[in-house]
């Protein structure tokens, strides 16, 4: 086992006066709070959805955003993912992903021209990982139409991948992420589809039974998700049928990856838009069987679907147990869901704060991660509704929303702060999120891409006030970047230890992708006493005394 031990830190002087003059001082708060850099960064990305008035049922999804290490550099880069105008409607230049390469300090510069991602598709969602092993993160983009499978070349530079043609469905894809689903080293990819639609086949639907409005999923046949087992050299085979994941009926929209029985395999948990939420028990030797209905999470207190959009998954209340946060539309409010340990679910949110500020929002992203690093799994949630004039028959219901921060008070309940932060309480018609460190302060700082409009970029000003210590995971027998392994550390505060376990992930939430270093908080005065690796191939690496405010750099034993 390898352990490398650096700070994070500007990588020179004359870069940290650029930040700070560029982005502002930090605020020295009480509490964190997130401020609007977008400008001062130099993100200008405004997503185009196309819509020019007939209202194709695609234009409502927006699009996802991912941060991650584009060229190597250690620093957390940007991608938005966009969506182009339909035929007939294009006009010269044709829109495109943007990727932003993170200077070092912070701020960022347009690296789109010539990487490869500057050419126009209709996409939806990103998924990142180092799926060849070569030792840079490649990226899966769904896509309505066929999906693109681009490796990364080096320095930020993308080409598609010599066995990109086995994975592009040609469909109506939303979401994917990357898993290990048969233990043998490399990564698969699992697939969602939404519904069959195309503009040939567009449904006029009404809110008022005259003006067309965007249908709901309903008025579409759904789609299978697809599982591309990975065979090296040979590419990828669909292995949808004998994995027994075939059902034509799903409507995804987000894929949580999770080990949710505690029998170390890795299951999958489906949202479903409209249709009953599935997770799949991973039964081993590559076969899954649907548990949704017997845990509880495909159906609503009252026995109905709901329209769930993003979903992740992480223990918020220290006891072991991955538990699920799902974003649904208004009305239905945000899930959340508490794992019993016994293969069952109950949602709390409807007696809590998480459902009561919920009901009248629609949820894309949504996902845990631990803000203000106080060793809790917080939730963030991004919000907008699908109908720009939703407002004349729902009066309590807006287009543009703000986004919900709950912060997790450590005794199973969440108080929303997001109003404490005012740049980030502005309504927006939020869809993809997520969340990575900018400036290298150790604290997460998020993303948001807007339906139609702009992105926005928050800084985190104060969450580094708490100790933290952070991993990087570099896989041999198991992929590259540690997909699915479980990170545990042994946190000693106020005369007692405790444990918080984490999982390394691919894309979660909606569409988008987190940075994939984790980042465990401290608190005030705790300390990391040890931490362990349980890598997917089974080998474990051990780390004593781990020092804090630093990013370690793990690698796998070669044994």
């Amino acid at each position: 086992m390898e352990v490398v031990s650096a700070p994070l830190r500007f990588r020179t002087a004359a870069g940290a006066a650029l930040a700070a003059a560029l982005l502002g001082a930090p605020v020295a708060a009480q509490e964190p709070r997130f401020v609007d850099v977008t400008e001062a960064a130099g993100i200008d990305f405004v997503h185009e959805n196309g819509a020019f008035g007939e209202k194709y049922l695609p234009e409502t999804m927006g699009s996802g955003v991912a941060f991650f290490d584009a060229d190597g550099d250690g620093d957390q880069d940007l991608l938005f993912v966009n969506s182009r105008r339909w035929p007939g409607h294009r006009t010269e230049p044709e829109p495109t992903a943007a990727l932003y390469r993170n200077r070092g300090d912070g701020t960022f510069e347009d690296a789109t021209a010539g990487s490869g991602l500057d050419a126009p598709l209709y996409g939806i969602g990103v998924a990142i990982a180092d799926y060849d092993a070569d030792g840079d993160q490649d990226l899966y983009l769904t896509v309505l139409g066929p999906n693109r499978l681009l490796e990364n070349t080096g320095g930020g530079v993308f080409r598609e991948a010599p066995h990109a043609a086995s994975v592009a469905d040609p469909g109506f894809s939303s979401v994917a992420t990357w898993l290990d689903a048969d233990r043998d080293g490399d990564l698969d990819l699992f697939l969602l589809n939404y519904v069959e639609w195309s503009i040939e086949e567009d449904i006029f639907c009404a809110l008022d039974g005259v003006n067309k409005s965007y249908c709901t999923p309903e008025s579409y046949n759904g789609a299978s998700a697809i599982l591309y087992r990975n065979d090296g050299v040979e590419g990828f085979t669909d292995v949808t049928r004998e994995a027994g994941l075939f059902n034509p009926r799903g409507k995804g929209l987000g894929v949580a990856v999770l080990d949710f029985d505690d029998d170390g395999l890795f299951d999958l948990a489906v949202a479903n838009d409209t249709q009953p939420n599935y997770l799949y028990r991973n039964l081993g030797g590559g076969r899954f069987e649907d548990a949704g209905v017997l845990s509880g999470i495909a159906f609503a207190e009252n026995g109905a679907a709901r329209g769930a959009m993003g979903i992740d998954a992480s223990d918020y209340d220290g006891d072991g147990m991955p538990d699920l946060v799902i974003g649904n539309f208004s009305n239905e409010m945000v899930s959340l869901y508490h794992n019993e340990g016994v293969g069952f679910f109950i949602d709390q949110a409807p007696v809590s704060e998480i459902g009561r500020n919920s009901l009248l929002t629609l949820a894309f992203g949504a996902f845990f991660f631990d803000y203000d690093l106080d060793g809790r799994q917080d939730i963030f949630v991004a919000n907008g509704h699908v109908e720009n004039d939703i407002a004349a028959v729902q009066q309590r219901v807006s287009y543009r929303q703000a986004p919900h921060l709950f912060r997790n008070r450590g005794d199973g309940g969440f108080d929303e702060v997001t109003t404490a932060s005012p740049d980030l309480a502005r309504p927006m018609v939020a869809r993809g999120a997520a969340f990575g460190d900018i400036d290298g302060d150790g604290d997460p700082d998020l993303a948001v891409s807007g339906n139609g409009g702009p992105a926005r970029l928050f800084r985190n000003d104060g969450g580094e006030r708490n100790g933290w210590v952070g991993f990087r995971l570099r896989g041999g027998n198991s992929n590259r970047d540690g997909i699915g392994a479980k990170i545990t550390v042994a946190i000693e505060e106020a005369g007692m230890t405790r444990s918080e376990t984490r999982v390394v992930k691919s894309a979660t939430g909606y569409a988008s992708q987190n940075q994939l270093e984790v980042v465990f908080g401290l608190g005030s005065g705790g300390r990391a006493v040890s931490a362990a690796v349980l890598w997917p191939s089974g080998t474990s690496s051990e780390v004593e005394a781990p020092a804090a405010r630093r990013i370690h750099v793990v690698a796998e034993p070669s044994s």
